[in-house]
């Protein structure tokens, strides 16, 4: 099973920019499906932006939409997650999972059940 890590979280103003950066450690690999997550104390895990790797199709969530921008470095087996313009909201634990989805349901609002590899989470803070 593919062993995530993410990193890039950390404290910023209202207004700010970070980049999350979600890989595969050890001898894993980015499976085909990779999404980005964020989940608040007592609140449900949210999508945010998915990404299929083979074809690079994405999908945005209504929230983040022309905030985020989630992209790929293949050669480097990673998945970024540009934040601009980030709003004290935005703060909570960020997650990557990545599985062998198809494409229909890498995109569907059920992939954060199908995903099978979390990884542990990065922390975002935006105070205003």
């Amino acid at each position: 099973q593919v062993q995530l890590v993410e990193s890039g979280g950390g404290s910023v103003q209202a207004g700010g920019s970070l980049r999350l950066s979600c890989a595969a450690s050890g001898y894993t690999a980015l499976r085909n499906c990779v999404g980005w997550f964020r989940q608040a104390p007592g609140k449900e895990r949210e999508g945010v932006a998915n990404i299929y790797l083979s074809t690079g199709g994405t999908y945005y969530s209504d929230s983040v939409m022309g905030r985020y921008t989630i992209s790929r470095d293949n050669s480097k087996n990673t998945v970024y997650l540009q934040r601009s313009n980030l709003k004290p909201a935005d703060t909570t634990l960020y997650y990557c999972p990545s599985d062998g989805l198809s494409e229909r349901l890498c995109f569907g609002p059920g992939s954060v059940r199908a995903f099978r590899a979390w990884g542990q989470g990065a922390e975002v803070t935006v105070s205003s």
